[in-house]
């Protein structure tokens, strides 16, 4: 159940990392490292929930 409960955490955190980086898009005077920043993280926090996801779908097999 705590692994759920951090994959849902996890995954609202991309989302809001998702959000952020179409805003920051949107607006010209954002810093191309700012952006790559987003990019970075929102990227670090997908394959986190991915290696989440094949380690408990290991354990269940």
């Amino acid at each position: 159940m705590a692994i759920e409960a951090h994959l849902v955490e996890l995954e609202r955190k991309h989302r809001t990392l998702e959000n952020e980086l179409h805003e920051a898009l949107l607006h010209l005077s954002i810093d191309d490292l700012q952006i790559i920043e987003l990019k970075r993280r929102k990227l670090f926090l997908k394959d986190e929930i991915e290696r989440i996801k094949q380690s408990s779908s290991a354990t269940v097999h």
